[in-house]
């Protein structure tokens, strides 16, 4: 498996909307981060589905190196 690249070494704070869905971009190449855009297409990347519990601010992971899929867990600390 490829490595996903490294959109930014920080993550993206998010406001999101309970019950509302948000697909995080995988594999790094979206130009609309944290956010897939289909440029994960011809690889073997796909974009993970969030669905927000409450109303808020959330932290998406923005190195793609997190063990908490799609959330930060300061992965990028370590890079």
């Amino acid at each position: 498996m490829s490595a996903p690249k490294i959109a930014q070494t920080a993550p993206y704070p998010v406001e999101v909307e309970a019950g509302k869905s948000y697909f995080w971009c995988a594999c790094g190449q979206s130009a609309n981060q944290p956010f897939c855009d289909g440029s994960h297409k011809g690889t073997e990347f796909t974009p993970v589905k969030y669905t927000a519990e409450k109303d808020g601010k959330a932290f998406f992971c923005g190195c793609k190196a997190t063990s908490n899929t799609p959330m930060c867990d300061g992965s990028h600390a370590k890079l």
